[in-house]
């Protein structure tokens, strides 16, 4: 069995995929107050032209890919040391758990006293949007349970695992949108999320082979992609957009596998520029420290966005909700809107590794 140490490109690529999700979520993220709490929108619901820029910066599909890559290989590097597979799955698991548990238990029980001791009934809808985000880390931990089920079905049937996942994909969107069984649909949570994951397993060879194969996953990707929807079967935007009939990733449809497909050729084609921008020793540096602290700072990052509205809402301004279209001052305040929340989830990522050495030091 070939085994494989980490790559530092994809390691980046992982960053900077829950970091686009972190400031899309601070920078354009609009609240608007009803009496079960904030329901969120954002500028596509404004300016629908708009949805095609959320074909790169809608990046899940790279997150999950990635995801795929770095645990087939340190899947093969455990086996290869006599790990167990549940020492494994087990130790893995508890990294994405344990954080994750933390901040669900903080604020389902401060959402449970707020609203018994306060009276405050929009709470439950505030807590559900903060922890909401979390929703694709659930996906991934499961994943990661079915690691060396995968890992079997790779070696033992190769592409034909992500063909059947993507025959899947596309028959449960025919039975959604021909014969109306929006119930099914969410199967593509598994059998989308699944085959992004998959894909991971592939990594190498894609990176091995011509650069012709990544240009034609790239061009094949925004053909199908352009394809499926100028069909309008499918929204074009990648991400929810309020007033839609539907949405492309709740649950994900088969357009997430032309997106997959696209920003896998896309990452690829860009990787000899990327990394030689990183090989600069003060740029592996800072990567260093980019790629340690996005997943923390995505795990925090809507709780330091609550504690700053919050803040402006009982000290400047009782106003959170904004329910005017975009104009050019709120576009020439996204910058602020960026800065208030990391000032808050900072602390908390501080605190968060603190207590995290703390407990590595007792149990070694």
């Amino acid at each position: 069995m070939t085994t494989m140490e980490r790559e530092p490109y994809l390691d980046f690529l992982r960053a900077v995929s829950l970091v686009v999700v972190v400031l899309w979520h601070w920078a354009f993220t609009i609240l608007h107050w009803t009496p079960t709490g904030p329901q969120p929108t954002n500028p596509l619901a404004y300016f629908r032209g708009l949805w095609v820029l959320t074909w790169f910066l809608q990046v899940l599909p790279v997150f999950f890919y990635v995801g795929g890559s770095v645990h087939l290989a340190s899947w093969e590097r455990a086996r290869a040391r006599g790990q167990s597979r549940r020492s494994y799955v087990w130790l893995h698991v508890k990294e994405l758990v344990a954080p994750a548990g933390m901040l669900v238990l903080f604020w389902t029980t401060a959402g449970i006293v707020l609203a018994e001791a306060f009276g405050v009934r929009w709470i439950g809808g505030a807590v559900m949007l903060i922890l909401s985000p979390l929703w694709f880390l659930a996906v991934y931990v499961g994943l990661l349970l079915l690691l060396p089920l995968m890992a079997w079905l790779h070696e033992r049937f190769d592409i034909l695992v992500l063909v059947w996942l993507a025959g899947a994909a596309l028959l449960i969107d025919v039975l959604r949108l021909r014969f109306g069984w929006d119930a099914v649909s969410w199967v593509n949570v598994a059998a989308v999320w699944g085959l992004a994951y998959q894909a991971g397993f592939f990594h190498r060879r894609i990176v091995a082979a011509s650069r012709h194969v990544a240009g034609t996953l790239l061009w094949a990707g925004l053909f199908a992609l352009a394809g499926l929807v100028l069909s309008g079967l499918y929204p074009g935007s990648m991400v929810g957009v309020p007033g839609e009939r539907m949405s492309n990733m709740s649950p994900p449809t088969f357009v997430i596998v032309a997106l997959l497909a696209f920003q896998i050729g896309l990452c690829e084609m860009l990787r000899p520029a990327v990394e030689r921008a990183l090989a600069k020793p003060r740029r592996q540096r800072a990567t260093a420290v980019f790629t340690r602290y996005a997943l923390p700072l995505f795990l925090f990052h809507t709780t330091g966005m609550a504690l700053a509205r919050a803040v402006v809402y009982f000290g400047f301004d009782r106003h959170l909700a904004d329910d005017r279209a975009p104009d050019w001052i709120w576009w020439a305040e996204r910058p602020l809107a960026i800065l208030g929340p990391l000032l808050f989830t900072v602390p908390l990522i501080a605190l968060f590794r603190q207590r995290h050495a703390v407990h590595q030091a007792a149990h070694e």
